[in-house]
């Protein structure tokens, strides 16, 4: 006789059978995701953000140009 399974067990091993799949390559993508998110929550310099309101201004008068 073969053991019945939880929803909750069927699951897991569903979403370990999907990860197989992929193999190394979820573990790249999760480890990407990890480092994308610390590069958004990381604040922009001063210096860049002067230069970005330089630009901004600069813009207007390119256009009347």
């Amino acid at each position: 006789m073969t053991k019945q399974q939880s929803g909750a067990e069927q699951t897991a091993l569903r979403r370990q059978g999907s990860n197989d799949l992929l193999g190394a390559n979820s573990e790249i993508g999760r480890k990407l995701k990890q480092y994308y998110d610390e590069l958004l929550s990381d604040e922009v310099p001063e210096r860049f953000s002067q230069l970005l309101a330089q630009l901004e201004q600069a813009e207007p008068l390119q256009k009347k140009g």
